[in-house]
């Protein structure tokens, strides 16, 4: 049953985001948190929910068809009269699908054990709504409530509890001599002929000091790594930090959908001289390009699950996008909802996100499943808002932090075809996860 209250939608005057962060220090809070350049449609507007009115976490049996459990809880707090704005976003379910529940869409079980929730939802019925690019600011209530007062400035112990804890120690999986053997088992995979391509990742580890706040590592985070895909999440088991550039999939309320795959990767140079020609040597990088194309391929098929027939497009082909640490090659796929068709039975049908699969994508996770040391989590997984008009925006969590009471755990990763040499392919999945691990001191 929806909410009856009568929602609201009030102008306040503006304030930086960031005079909101300390109503991150809640139990359960959010951020969807957008860094880097405003006037850019995707980097504009970012939304904070400092008390969720509701948590929704799926078990391993739910997820199998997780439709009716997410339109059930949408449905039970969506305001009845929900107001009409041109504004993206104002309030409605903010959460994740982790990797291993996208592996259950596809009627997969991975054989390792994971300490994140499957399936988490938020139901985000009170926000604050930052306009980066025009610095005006809203507060949407679907109940009518009135907004918590702007923190007051940090006082001295504020201040010193946001300030970034000693450099954690974080140890990865797997040994350089390790990672090089399994790109060579993949290889051997797609030379019988049983793949074409499959993403390889694998996770660092750190211990997680008792009672250590998070927000001020992600305050670190999002200074270090700004990103169009920024997000804290706090729940009191469970924390993720993201700072992904990669969206998996947006939907209108008029029925529009985009995936915006990255695929190929090439660092950035101080050198404008140079770092020109690195641009144009990746943007003619066969193997790179190879594996752009076959994701895109990927989810041109994902989307025309769902699609109406002859609408799915790809207006964007392997264009060089320029990012706060590295360049990648990146595509888009577009496509139209059939009218019987929502929202949810879309992400049912995509999930997990194409670029961090491999092609064909069932047999690609059967071989990921074998050869990664240990479960990828919400890594790899997406993070999504749903509206209350039934829209949809998401990313992949990559350069993402997830936390539980006594562990931080991140990953990175690449995509690996035929002619992947396995010490580039090492240098690369190294150069992902830089900046993540200098930003918390771990480089």
């Amino acid at each position: 049953m929806a909410l009856s209250l009568s929602s609201t939608l009030t102008e306040l005057p503006w304030q930086a985001i960031e005079a909101y962060l300390p109503l991150l220090e809640g139990e359960e809070a959010l951020l969807l948190d957008s860094g880097g350049d405003p006037a850019q449609t995707r980097q504009r507007f970012s939304f904070l929910c400092p008390k969720p009115k509701a948590v929704l976490k799926l078990t391993s049996e739910e997820i199998r068809d997780f439709r009716p459990y997410l339109r059930s809880f949408w449905q039970k707090y969506r305001p009845a009269n929900p107001f009409m704005s041109s504004l993206p976003f104002t309030g409605g379910l903010v959460g994740f699908a982790s990797y291993e529940a996208g592996l259950m869409c596809e009627g997969l079980v991975s054989r390792h054990k994971t300490d994140a929730p499957l399936f988490l939802l938020l139901a985000c019925t009170d926000l604050f709504i930052f306009d980066r690019l025009e610095q005006r600011l809203w507060w949407a209530s679907a109940e009518g409530n009135a907004p918590p007062p702007c923190p007051a400035p940090f006082a001295s112990d504020s201040q010193n509890k946001l300030t970034l804890p000693s450099a954690l120690n974080f140890i990865p999986d797997d040994k350089a001599s390790s990672w090089k053997n399994k790109v060579e088992k993949i290889r051997a995979y797609i030379e019988a002929g049983d793949i074409f391509q499959a993403n390889l990742t694998m996770r660092w580890k750190a211990e997680r000091p008792a009672n250590m706040p998070l927000l001020p590592l992600y305050t670190a985070l999002r200074q270090a790594c700004p990103a169009p895909f920024g997000a804290f999440l706090n729940t009191p088991d469970f924390g993720l930090l993201s700072a992904s550039i990669e969206r998996f999939l947006s939907l209108s309320a008029e029925g529009l959908i985009e995936t915006r795959p990255i695929k190929g990767t090439a660092p950035i140079h101080a050198d404008p001289l140079l770092n020109n020609k690195i641009q144009e040597a990746l943007s003619k990088d066969e193997k790179e390009l190879a594996e752009n194309l076959m994701i895109t391929d990927l989810m041109r098929n994902d989307l025309g699950r769902v699609s109406k027939i002859a609408t799915v497009t790809v207006p964007q082909l392997c264009v060089v996008e320029r990012f706060r640490h590295v360049h990648h090659l990146v595509s888009s796929v577009q496509g139209r909802l059939q009218d019987h068709y929502d929202v949810f039975d879309l992400l049912q049908a995509t999930l997990p996100p194409g670029s961090v699969t491999g092609a064909p994508k069932h047999q690609a996770l059967k071989i990921i499943d074998e050869l990664e040391s240990s479960s990828r989590g919400v890594y790899c997984g997406t993070l999504l808002r749903i509206g209350w008009d039934g829209a949809l925006d998401s990313s992949v969590i990559i350069r993402s932090i997830s936390a539980t009471s006594d562990q931080f755990r991140l990953g990175a990763g690449g995509g690996i075809t035929w002619p992947s040499d396995p010490g580039c392919e090492y240098d690369e999945m190294l150069l992902k996860a830089a900046p993540l691990l200098k930003a918390l001191g771990s480089l």
